[in-house]
């Protein structure tokens, strides 16, 4: 008889990288990456670890960190096509998302030494 370890995945905010992380055992297996910009929190690039694929992570991600960005008072900014779409079929996050716009693009850019 096997026993089964797996646990629900955790996600966790790490401020010093600027992204938020889902965990599963314990293990890191995607992430989504901010930048702050006054009021906003402008997503740019989400990502699941290939070992992780297919398991709905990236839709827990991207979940969980929205709603922390709703209990933090800041507004959203999905530069990142996953987090744009995600928006398109989560209608409860409408009214804390901002446009993309070419001014926050260029400060993006700036910002990320590009």
């Amino acid at each position: 008889m096997s026993e089964q370890t797996t646990t629900s995945p955790v996600v966790r905010r790490v401020d010093a990288r600027h992204r938020y992380e889902i965990l599963v055992d314990e293990t890191r297996a995607g992430l989504t990456s901010y930048r702050d910009r006054d009021d906003q929190r402008v997503f740019f690039h989400t990502e699941i670890d290939d070992a992780y694929a297919g398991q709905g992570l990236a839709a827990v991600l991207v979940q969980q960190a929205l709603a922390d960005v709703r209990a933090s008072g800041l507004r959203i900014v999905p530069v990142c096509p996953y987090v744009a779409k995600f928006l398109t079929k989560h209608l409860e996050f409408a009214d804390i998302t901002d446009p993309v716009t070419p001014e926050v693009l260029s400060w993006l850019d700036a910002r990320l030494g590009r």
